[in-house]
């Protein structure tokens, strides 16, 4: 019981990190950087640093493990980030981390569509309905009442899918191998499957910026904390309490976020925003209170 209530105290922290990043990209994007320059900068750090206490080992024990290991790396690395990211340059964070909130009900439907070890119930139906109602609220202030492309908003949806996927794909793995080879593997992948972006968008942030003290330091923040340490963290506590359990925590992203774009962006929050985030929140919640578990 006190091991179990410590990984739920450890999603939280995690989760409350997490709200965080979305101020540290804005800040690195109004510096110049790119979302895929950022993305490739906070992997390369975290994946130096996971490194040296991961299994010295290159490849998964198969084929279609190591296949696993390259769809963890696009979900929960290059595709996730990048949309995200240039969610986060395109609308108010406090946008991105209301609509992502609806990441643990899309997780909940993977669960019952391709798991079928969860049941769909009358809860499950409502709840997602009055989540559905908070992300068309939010989204309908970003477009008509900040005036703001609605892209940013479609964007973050995509995300929330593709972390969706990544946390049932990683629930399989990681009862096989470390977890810490298993988030090199999803560094190393993320870094491999973003580099085609740069084909079509090179580089183009030059070393004076990097050496700017807030660029370095949002980067040290995202590479080394967000990344590093908080995957390797998130994934324990995915393989001890559920998926489903530990995605419910995503609830309280948009808390944590709110404030800090209030204190270190002055971005503004309207009561349609308000109203949109409680109604995704309480919907979601609400799903997920009666789930039912197929054994």
């Amino acid at each position: 019981m006190k091991s179990g209530l410590f990984y739920h105290l450890v999603a939280l922290i995690v989760v409350g990190i997490w709200g965080v990043t979305f101020i540290n990209s804005k800040i690195l994007l109004q510096h110049g950087l790119t979302p895929h320059e950022i993305f490739e900068l906070r992997f390369i750090l975290a994946y130096v640093c996971i490194w040296f206490i991961s299994p010295r080992k290159w490849f998964a024990d198969s084929w279609k493990d190591e296949l696993l290991m390259v769809a963890l790396g696009i979900t929960g690395g290059s595709f996730y980030f990048l949309a995200e990211n240039t969610a986060v340059g395109l609308t108010y964070v406090n946008n991105v981390s209301f609509i992502i909130t609806i990441n643990p009900l899309i997780t909940t439907f993977l669960s019952i569509w391709l798991l079928h070890n969860v049941k769909p119930t009358r809860s499950l139906l409502l709840g997602s309905l009055v989540a559905i109602l908070g992300v068309a609220l939010v989204i309908y202030n970003g477009r008509f009442v900040l005036r703001l492309n609605p892209l940013g908003d479609f964007l973050t949806l995509l995300a929330g899918f593709s972390w969706a996927v990544y946390s049932l794909l990683i629930k399989g793995v990681s009862t096989h191998y470390d977890i810490t080879f298993i988030t090199r593997k999803v560094f190393g992948y993320g870094l491999l499957t973003m580099l085609p972006v740069f084909l079509v968008y090179p580089w183009q942030t030059s070393l004076s910026t990097l050496t700017d003290p807030v660029v370095w330091g949002n980067l040290l923040f995202l590479g080394f904390i967000a990344s590093f340490a908080c995957f390797a963290i998130w994934n324990i506590a995915l393989g001890k309490i559920g998926t489903i359990a530990t995605s419910n925590y995503i609830y309280l992203n948009p808390l944590t976020t709110m404030v800090a774009s209030a204190i270190f962006l002055n971005e503004p929050v309207t009561p349609l925003a308000y109203a949109g985030c409680f109604l995704t929140l309480a919907g979601v919640y609400w799903a997920n209170k009666q789930i039912v578990y197929i054994k």
